[in-house]
């Protein structure tokens, strides 16, 4: 495996494990899959891209174009990306999560209920700004860079360094804050943690917010290598729930390791000149397919028992 492909492999990773920790933190704690998501990713990108037209010439007139705009503007884009979609999250919890949560099949009525929010939000979105595809700001800076004889490129290395901040934030907020730990308590046990008095109703709420978050800043991430339009969460979302099932839905850990699994795998057809990208997905489905046959249960080992 070559350098580049590493590198590759890890961005990817990166992308597309916020997106799959999202949906196994979900489902295992609130027992929603949220088909949703790729809306919220796309939401959040034209929330960026609407904030950028604004932002970019203010930040260039008062900063100009050196490092202290580049700062800025990148801090400024990343926390439009996390807070739109913190708030999508919370649109969510309000119209699939709060009316039917105590409702019989409450995991089908979710499913059916988010998959028409998104598409829903694709149409919307294409009232609103047409088909056409948008691009966001380099936010990360234009060149590259070698470190330890690897030449990384800035987006590549601003979008691994984010990811791992922002995730390691997250796990740190469920391992010691209140409301983590009831989080984390309904992850494990729902109805005990209803039975200790943990409010289900109320901690969905925040729930469904960080994983928002957490799409809107993979939006943010994937949209300095590909443009923003009305359909661009699709792959995203597929990607992430393949890849948390691939995981074991409801396993951190698996999430992640499926994430890198598939981010190197990616990488690797990619770069393969009889393969290429037109086999990608193909080759990604394939192996999650032949996973699954051998060990259903995922890579994290809780697909048949969470929320039992």
């Amino acid at each position: 495996m070559s350098a580049v492909t590493l590198v590759h492999g890890l961005n990817l990773a990166a992308i597309y494990g916020l997106m799959a920790i999202g949906i196994s933190i979900l489902w295992s704690s609130v027992g929603m899959i949220n088909m949703a998501h790729g809306a919220t990713f796309a939401v959040s990108g034209y929330a960026a891209w609407q904030v950028s037209l604004v932002a970019k010439p203010l930040i260039a007139a008062a900063f100009g174009k050196g490092l202290a705009a580049s700062v800025l503007m990148g801090s400024t884009m990343l926390a439009t990306g996390i807070l739109t979609g913190a708030l999508f999250g919370g649109l969510i919890y309000l119209l699939a999560y709060l009316p039917i949560h105590d409702k019989a099949n409450f995991a089908v009525r979710s499913l059916i209920m988010t998959l028409a929010i998104n598409l829903a939000t694709v149409q919307v979105l294409l009232y609103l700004f047409g088909p056409n595809q948008r691009g966001l700001p380099k936010i990360f800076g234009f060149g590259k860079v070698e470190i330890l004889g690897v030449s990384m490129r800035y987006d590549q290395i601003g979008t691994i360094v984010s990811t791992a901040i922002l995730m390691m934030l997250v796990l740190a907020w469920l391992r010691t804050s209140r409301k983590g730990l009831e989080i984390r308590a309904m992850m494990q046990n729902p109805e005990g943690a209803e039975l200790s008095g943990i409010s289900v109703r109320w901690t969905a709420l925040p729930v469904t917010m960080m994983t928002g978050a957490l799409a809107g800043l993979a939006a943010i991430l994937l949209s300095q290598t590909i443009f923003v339009s009305p359909t661009s969460g699709a792959t995203p979302l597929i990607k992430g729930l393949t890849i948390a099932l691939l995981g074991g839905l409801g396993s951190i850990p698996g999430a992640l390791a499926g994430a890198v699994i598939i981010g190197f795998l990616e990488a690797i057809v990619g770069a393969t000149p009889f393969l290429g990208q037109r086999y990608v997905l193909f080759s990604q489905f394939l192996f999650i397919i032949a996973f699954l046959i051998i060990r259903p249960r995922g890579i994290g080992g809780l697909l048949d028992e969470t929320r039992e």
